[in-house]
């Protein structure tokens, strides 16, 4: 037999037919990446999977019983048709084949067996067209369970059986028997944890928790290979991450001395004081700053705590030593407000002296070449933009420090092009999404978080109602006239859509953050941008107001053009879509309106609402929707309602979301990178695991006594695992 390690290609001991879909289905190409597909459940012989609620439209795998076949003649069209009915004592599900009458000899009567295939529903009954199916009797090679004897019969009806995440071309059974065929082939396996750590947490080697996790005999089998693998995952994740920290933190960089020219002016003329919170995380940045080191800080805060302005006066403490800073935006519109804001903070004489610059992929051809010639002389020394300044055009006289807005919105690949263009610089990441601890240690865990929650002074509180359409059609058609007082009182409108234009899908909705029950929800038509605009200017109580559209799909002059005449109070009620969701500041615009709300998440919705009340006015945030009483919609709804605590929120979040998508897919529709780790469920055991990462680097900083440890981390961070964890 071909014997096999964890980094075996897969093809030569599986076979091409089957490595392929795998590869195709689940991203697995080796034995460990195979292996690493754990069941998402496990069932018995004797035990049955509930029928009833299964989701139309979805791709199912059961364990049922035959209850009963017939073959008839097809009316309208030639051949015929085979219906066997499965059950679980139950309910009942119809198989449907056309032409396969030889299906009746397998599929008898009292036969139990694993039923695969997509739920569809024809007059009134659930059913699975041309369905995949294994019964236990051939699968097993085992006679029928009334040929065995009493205990016998009972072990082969108790022994559990994995259900593996499938696809209608990779079912679960394919995936269990390569797994078997793999088991048998595999070597013994390195295990990469210390044996000092596994007797201390009680953790089965690594050879055995694979062995029962997928062949499992009892219950309790697999029950402690998945604490097991757990614990491993966890742990691995942790020591990476706290590796990659110490190996940051070790790196030379210029020291940016705290004292300062450009900062003192630009304290001294500061109109109000910071808060606590602002001065405290300011002391820790201009601390880390003027180390030897690169700063790898994250700074999350509340939407208006002030992160921008502490941003900024790391970027003046950095302008005192002679050194630069980019500032990178996510979005044109977010760049264009941040140079903007930077620009007016600094006044006109610091300006002059910094000279900074705005620099976007519209801009237009000359503007460009003198952005890039300020910054490639030295002349500029802060420079703003979006993922222009990341072009290989783009070159930096002394770039010490980078800020990044929004970072998750980043890849690793432009965050670390544009590291390159310095010699090892500060990095300030920012969010204004509140972060669980446990995200933070599992997303961030690399870098050191700083949280500012205290908000300044003067902010005036916001009020947030659900305007539930259906079931209050009166406060519904109210939200207009309260539109229509605030513009009379002279103040201005945000209304947000989901969508730009009529037939299309969001426009930056969360769709991660959708549960389940919104299937219907997403199919009927969402409120647009477009078409609102036109209602809204149809509507006699807006006949004097100047109403525009912005969208992410307009050109970058006229989005910064529609802006630019918000903020200076030439509109009176902007419609866009989640473009305007962070970093916008027009302090005299009072309410926000979000139609179709339900189509958002709540950090989107959190952030939406920090647009408004940002000024002497108190804020209203109106969330309209037609999702029922109940629904996980309505439940995130409801939340943000109920608190403007951004930190509370985001446990909610976490909790409805139950299964960690909330960290656990990358961008761009990639996979999990988590395999067994959910954050919602597992906060203790991230934390713990992190504890007893930290406590091993501190007895071996360079792995040395824990070789295999060394080659798995480094392994990681060669597939980027770390990232995509951060990109979620």
């Amino acid at each position: 037999m071909t014997r096999a390690n964890l980094d075996t290609k897969l093809d030569g001991l599986v076979g091409a037919r089957t490595a392929k879909p795998l590869a195709k289905a689940f991203d697995v190409h080796t034995v460990g990446e195979l292996l690493a597909h754990i069941p998402r459940r496990y069932s018995r012989r004797g035990e049955l999977t509930p029928l009833a609620g299964l989701p139309v439209g979805e791709q199912i795998t059961v364990v049922a019983q035959v209850l009963d076949v017939r073959e008839r003649t097809m009316q309208r069209r030639r051949g015929s048709l085979l219906e066997a009915r499965i059950t679980d004592g139950t309910g009942t599900l119809s198989l449907t084949f056309f032409n396969q009458g030889w299906r009746a000899r397998d599929l008898l009567p009292g036969k139990r067996g694993i039923f695969a295939g997509k739920v569809s529903e024809y007059r009134g009954q659930l059913q699975l067209q041309h369905p995949e199916y294994e019964l236990f009797e051939n699968r097993d090679e085992a006679p029928g369970a009334e040929t065995l004897d009493e205990a016998a019969a009972k072990a082969w009806s108790e022994t559990p059986v994995p259900i593996y995440p499938a696809t209608a071309q990779m079912p679960s059974w394919t995936v269990q028997r390569a797994i078997e065929l793999v088991l048998d082939a595999l070597e013994p396996v390195d295990d990469p944890i210390p044996d000092q750590i596994r007797a201390a947490e009680g953790i089965m080697p690594l050879a055995r928790a694979l062995e029962l996790v997928h062949r499992p005999q009892t219950d309790a089998d697999w029950r402690g290979a998945r604490q097991s693998l757990l614990f491993r995952e966890a742990f691995e994740l942790q020591l990476a991450l706290l590796d990659r920290r110490r190996r940051a933190a070790s790196e030379p960089s210029t020291p940016r001395k705290i004292e300062s020219i450009p900062l003192e002016r630009f304290d001294a003329a500061l109109p109000f004081e910071l808060t606590g919170d602002q001065r405290r995380a300011g002391a820790t940045i201009a601390a880390e700053l003027a180390q030897p080191h690169p700063m790898h800080r994250l700074l999350q805060g509340e939407v208006g705590s002030g992160k921008t302005l502490v941003a900024l006066r790391a970027m003046l403490q950095v302008a005192g030593s002679g050194g630069q800073s980019a500032m990178l935006a996510p979005t044109e519109v977010l760049a264009a407000q941040h140079f903007r804001s930077v620009v007016e903070a600094l006044g006109p004489d610091l300006a002059a002296d910094l000279n900074p610059v705005l620099l976007t992929g519209r801009m237009p051809a000359a503007e460009r070449k003198r952005a890039l010639l300020a910054i490639a002389s030295g002349m500029a020394q802060i420079a703003v933009g979006t993922h222009a300044l990341i072009a290989e055009a783009v070159t930096f006289f002394d770039l010490g420090l980078i800020v990044v807005d929004e970072q998750h919105r980043f890849g690793v690949e432009q965050r670390e092009a544009l590291r390159r263009k310095g010699t090892q610089p500060h990095v300030l990441a920012m969010t204004a999404t509140p972060i669980p601890r446990t995200v933070a240690l599992t997303a961030f865990g690399d870098l050191e978080v700083t949280t500012i929650r205290e908000l300044p002074p003067g902010r005036q509180g916001i009020e947030t109602f659900a305007v539930p359409e259906i079931e209050m059609p009166n406060r519904a058609a109210r939200v207009w006239a309260r539109a229509a007082e605030e513009i009379q009182r002279g103040r201005q409108v945000y209304v947000v859509c989901p969508a730009i234009a009529p037939g299309e899908r969001e426009a930056g909705a969360d769709e991660e953050d959708l549960g389940p029950d919104e299937a219907d929800a997403a199919a009927r038509p969402l409120a647009n941008v477009e078409e609102t605009v036109a209602e809204l200017r149809g509507r006699p109580e807006f006949a004097s107001a100047t109403i525009a559209g912005l969208h992410g799909g307009m050109p970058g002059a006229e989005k910064d053009e529609i802006m630019t005449k918000f903020a200076a109070g030439e509109i009176q009620i902007l419609v866009a879509t989640t473009v305007i969701e962070v970093g916008v500041n027009v302090p005299n615009a009072s309410t926000m309106i979000v139609r179709d709300a339900d189509r958002f998440g709540i950090s989107q919705l959190h952030q939406l609402r920090g647009r408004v009340g940002r000024g002497e006015h108190a804020g209203l945030c109106l969330l309209m929707t037609t999702a029922e009483q109940g629904s996980v919609a309505r439940e995130r709804i409801d939340a943000i309602a109920a608190t403007s605590d951004g930190f509370a929120l985001a446990e909610v979040d976490l909790e409805l979301r139950r299964e960690g998508d909330i960290l656990g897919t990358a961008q761009s529709g990639g996979r999990s990178t988590l395999k067994l780790l959910r954050v919602a469920e597992h906060g203790e055991l991230i934390a713990h695991a992190r504890e007893v990462a930290g406590a091993l680097l501190d007895r071996d900083p360079d792995l040395a006594e824990s070789p295999a440890l060394a080659r798995l981390i480094a392994a990681d961070e060669e597939r980027g695992h770390l990232e995509n964890l951060a990109k979620s």
